[in-house]
């Protein structure tokens, strides 16, 4: 099973095709389209690596944006004590959340492809194959 670890948002993500992940917002983004990442700082699989320096040259992720949205709200409350002071504010981190696709190496050759999703119909309760995207 090949991975990729890319950076993102000023972070860095172990990723394998065929996972969802949450990651900082993409800015100008809209839902199901198609997102590529090329800062690929390493990619390999379990008996081979390939590691950037910082970056590898010509290796791409192809991922889908599933949804945008805001986490849950995170309240900061400050208090100093016998000052009759006290201070409440709430955030609420924006992400966007995305389906790894495709991992290509350096040459451009297809590493892993995630497999075809099913859907469960609600009526039937029978699973069938969803559409690829064209």
């Amino acid at each position: 099973m090949s991975y990729a670890v890319i950076q993102t948002g000023g972070k860095q993500y172990k990723i394998r095709s065929g996972e969802i992940l949450k990651i900082e917002k993409l800015p100008d983004s809209n839902p199901k389209t198609k997102i590529e990442f090329k800062e690929i700082l390493a990619y390999g699989d379990d008996k081979t690596i390939e590691l950037g320096t910082p970056t590898v040259v010509g290796a791409k992720v192809e991922a889908e944006l599933i949804k945008n949205g805001k986490n849950r709200t995170i309240l900061i409350f400050k208090k100093r004590r016998r000052q009759n002071s006290r201070r409440k504010n709430g955030h609420r981190q924006q992400y966007s959340m995305i389906r790894i696709n495709k991992i290509f190496s350096k040459d451009g050759k297809v590493l892993s492809e995630a497999e075809n999703r099913t859907k469960i119909d609600k009526k039937t309760g029978l699973a069938t194959k969803a559409e690829k995207n064209k």
